[in-house]
């Protein structure tokens, strides 16, 4: 576990940090004891993404290291769309909508910190101290503050006049998450807002907030900070937490266990350090024991496999983890496919694709393999099953006119097809 004092050089190894307003004042606050620091998470769907992981479990590391977390739900913010990194308006949710998404985020960024013990962390809603402000009380006791100068230079709000232009209510987003910071400093002592390397104008714009109200009170400057984390970039320009099906959601039922554990797998060996570093807890001999494996045996995956064991775990918990990592086994023919649960499987055979059974009581291998794509005609599925590549369910296809039955159906839905040793399709009887 790392320190109070030496977490900011942790970070700093690890590449998770962008920005800070004073790294040496930020370094002494941290030295001199556990601070409270926050980072907010819109609901602009019903779950976060692998994206949100990197300030969220920045999170995280500051509580290890002794630190008071605040996850800020936006339940008010989530109602009118942060322009950053965007260079269109967003479409705006109803109420119900949005009240909905917030209790999923909720429960989602809960699991990632400890609500109980002397740091214990909390979840917030900044809807909870903005439903009640009137536009004249924002006006008057916030929007003074600001200047529309300073705001028009700021990125998230440049780049949309730039293009396509940027409605008043985006516009006023920084000011509402402005507001934020400075309530969390009133109401909880909050002293470090963190977020990704986008949301730095907004950030700091809350800070000048936190300075300005002090000086309008007479009270001297607050000892109050900002740090951004970088944003994840891949070594091929692809964007992050993208896959052919979509976003990789840390909710299990939009992105099972299997496509989450397969996305960490299937890591760029140019990325995969990296990410180790920035989503991992391991420390740096851990870290550089990967390395140093890698650079010999790059074939043999280990840092993927280490980083989607963690993560996977992490996020969906040990057993699922060994369920997922157990379903690629067994579809490779390293263990038993019979003692996979039925979720688990089909999920994993979504992943490689799917066919329908094609109708009666049985179905010929050789129409399967072709309707399944793993052979592209009769003679072909054929010669693979004569030449001894042609699996159904692991077992080796003897017999060219073989046929299977709902007997053969895993879980009473699935069966696994295999071509070779690394080609597989699923076959699914509803």
């Amino acid at each position: 576990m790392t320190g109070v004092s030496d977490l900011l050089d942790d970070l700093q190894w690890r590449g998770l940090v962008a920005q800070t307003t004073d790294e040496a004042a930020l370094r002494a606050a941290l030295a001199d004891g556990p601070i409270t620091l926050y980072s907010g998470f819109d609901p602009t769907a019903p779950s976060l993404h692998v994206g949100n992981l990197v300030p969220l479990l920045t999170l995280r590391r500051f509580q290890l290291a002794g630190h008071r977390p605040l996850a800020l739900v936006g339940g008010a913010t989530g109602l009118i769309g942060d322009p950053s990194g965007r260079s269109t308006e967003r479409t705006l949710n109803t109420d119900d909508v949005v009240a909905g998404w917030v209790e999923r985020i909720r429960d989602q960024v809960s699991a990632f910190l400890d609500l109980e013990g002397p740091n214990a962390a909390k979840v917030v809603n900044n809807l909870d101290w903005t439903r009640d402000v009137s536009a004249i009380e924002l006006l008057r006791e916030v929007g003074k503050h600001f200047s529309v100068n300073q705001m028009l230079a700021k990125e998230s709000v440049s780049a949309r006049l730039n293009g396509d232009g940027i409605s008043y209510t985006e516009f006023s987003y920084m000011i509402l998450q402005a507001f934020d910071y400075a309530e969390l400093f009133r109401r909880e002592d909050c002293r470090l807002q963190i977020g990704g390397s986008d949301q730095w104008g907004n950030i700091t714009a809350g800070l000048d907030l936190v300075r300005r109200l002090a000086a309008a009170d007479g009270r001297e400057a607050p000892d109050a900070h900002a740090l951004t984390v970088p944003l994840v970039t891949k070594a091929d320009g692809t964007k992050f937490g993208k896959s052919a099906g979509g976003s990789i959601w840390l909710d299990p039922e939009l992105t099972s266990p299997y496509a989450f554990f397969q996305f960490w797998l299937n890591t760029d060996d140019r990325d995969v350090l990296t990410f180790v570093r920035r989503f991992g807890f391991g420390g740096r001999e851990e870290v550089e024991a990967l390395e140093a494996a890698t650079a010999e045996r790059p074939q043999a995956r280990e840092a993927q496999r280490a980083l989607a064991r963690e993560l996977t775990t992490l996020v969906h918990g040990a057993q699922e983890c060994a369920q997922v990592e157990a379903a690629a086994a067994a579809l490779f023919g390293r263990g038993s496919l019979q003692e996979l649960d039925g979720a688990t499987l089909g999920a994993a055979l979504s992943e490689a694709g799917t066919v329908a059974w094609p109708g009666g009581e049985e179905a010929s291998v050789v129409g399967l393999l072709v309707a399944s794509g793993l052979c592209d005609s009769n003679s072909a599925a054929r010669r693979a099953i004569k030449e001894g590549g042609a699996y159904v369910n692991n077992v080796r296809v003897e017999d060219e006119q073989a046929v299977v039955s709902g007997a053969d159906l895993l879980a009473g839905r699935w069966l696994v097809l295999r071509r070779g040793r690394r080609t597989f399709a699923g076959v699914e009887r509803s």
